[in-house]
């Protein structure tokens, strides 16, 4: 089993991003940064999760739950301050703690996989996680010894001209030997500009007493990028968008335009499906093979089976099952189930209704709390007038019924098997099987009403 154990600093406000919520909660690649960073540690084999809270605590503890164990560092008193705060929870730990920032959402389980595995096979007591940078101004330079350790971390305005010149830079992200890391904490001053207690001081601290300070390198330094404000947070989603529209590809599924498809991270497409321009596919979107989807659909928390082929769609929370087509300017709201070859024609909504085989909704259709057979004709513009300021009811309608253009069917109401509706008609009583219902007033045409008018 992994000894390692994983130490998410999340206390921070974040400033920058002027917002009431906590940084590591604003959402990128469809999840918050702080979500990006437990699955990777996940990945990476951690065997438990510990997140430093600090501002707006309570929000991120309701938005994380069970997956980790939370601290809080009531006073932002530094990074060391922050790790030093989980010591009661960590300090029978005799294995390896993985210090991870809650704001790089870019981190991915690979990567922190092969930083604990060069810690333990270094025998290092600290290692680093270092990036190359085209532009390390402003950021930390790791100086190395001859032998490949690492002999200290300089701050940019700390460093001499040649050390400068070092493009090798500190990202913030480190592997410890459990007891040595809380025995050199307690060693942390706070002696600075900002009087805080920091957390790459424990490298200095375990360099003087002779233990060995080890550093990998990420082959693609955007992987540790941090996320400070807006813009940086615009420019990672960018990053993970294209990750998953390059993964996706490489699956099987036609993207036309990567630049112009929005995929969530978590988004499941099978293969030999083809997604059109300015699609946006959410949350836990699963979409089967053979689909055709876009463009101008979004679809958040669908469950979509094989063959369906949907344009200007706007669908959540629902499940379309396989050779189901979705019309233009269609809107299927949550807990709407359409099953086999169901066709929904153009300006059509359906809500909380389950939708038979083969039924088809042609047009101008609103389809709420409804429960609909098979091979089911709505005739354009039929509405289910399930809400009486009240309380909402549920329309039944059985198998091969046909029902006429512009009918109301006002709920609680049912339509059986095989039953008719003519075209205008209001409805408010059984229709029974095989009958044909037709529930509208005569017409009357009144002589030289127009010349009257005139």
């Amino acid at each position: 089993m992994s000894d390692l154990v994983t130490v998410i600093l999340a206390a921070g406000k974040g400033t920058r991003m002027k917002s009431s919520l906590p940084k590591v909660l604003h959402r990128v690649g469809g999840k918050p940064m702080l979500q990006h960073v437990l699955d990777a540690a996940k990945a990476a084999g951690t065997k438990r999760s510990i997140v430093v809270t600090g501002f707006g605590g309570e929000t991120v503890r309701e938005a994380i739950g069970e997956q980790a164990e939370f601290v809080t560092q009531e006073e932002q008193l530094g990074t060391g301050h922050a790790v030093l705060q989980t010591k009661p929870l960590l300090q029978d730990e005799s294995g390896t703690i993985m210090v991870l920032c809650g704001d790089t959402p870019l981190l991915t389980g690979d990567l922190l996989k092969k930083l604990y595995g060069a810690h333990v096979e270094a025998g290092a007591k600290a290692t680093v996680l270092t990036a190359i940078l085209p532009d390390p101004a402003g950021y930390g330079r790791v100086i190395h010894m001859e032998d490949g350790s690492v002999e200290k971390i300089v701050e940019h305005k700390d460093a001499t001209e040649e050390e400068r010149k070092v493009r090798e830079v500190n990202s913030g992200i480190y592997c410890f030997d459990a007891k040595d890391l809380f025995a050199a904490l307690g060693e942390v001053g706070n002696d600075n500009a900002q009087g805080e207690y920091y957390l790459p001081d424990v490298l200095e601290i375990l360099r003087k007493q002779g233990k060995k300070i080890w550093s990998v390198a990420a082959e693609d330094y955007e992987e540790t990028l941090g996320i400070n404000s807006r813009l940086q947070m615009a420019k990672a989603e960018k990053i993970l968008r294209r990750r998953k529209n390059e993964e996706l590809m490489a699956e099987g599924v036609t993207i036309m335009d990567p630049d112009s498809t929005f995929i969530d991270m978590d988004v499941k497409i099978g293969c030999d499906t083809v997604i059109y321009p300015f699609t946006w596919l959410e949350g836990d979107t699963v979409i089967g093979e053979n689909c055709e989807i876009g463009p101008n659909v979004r679809l958040q928390n669908v469950t979509m089976g094989n063959n369906v082929m949907g344009q200007f769609t706007y669908a959540h929370d629902a499940v379309i099952d396989d050779g189901v087509i979705l019309g233009q300017f269609v809107h299927i709201r949550p807990d709407t189930h359409l099953m086999e070859k169901v066709k929904i024609g153009n300006f059509v909504e359906v809500k909380n209704s389950n939708v038979g085989k083969g039924s088809k909704l042609p047009h101008l259709s609103y389809i709420g709390d409804c429960d609909m057979g098979a091979n089911v004709n709505m005739g354009c513009g039929t509405i289910t007038v399930n809400y009486d300021g009240k309380t909402k009811f549920r329309t039944k309608i059985g198998d091969d019924a046909f029902i006429g253009c512009n009918s109301n069917l006002v709920a609680p109401v049912t339509v059986e098997d095989n039953a008719y509706v003519g075209a205008g008609s209001t409805i408010t009583r059984t229709v029974p099987a095989d009958n044909l219902a037709v529930a509208r007033a005569h017409q009357k045409n009144i002589a030289g009403w127009a010349d009257k008018r005139k």
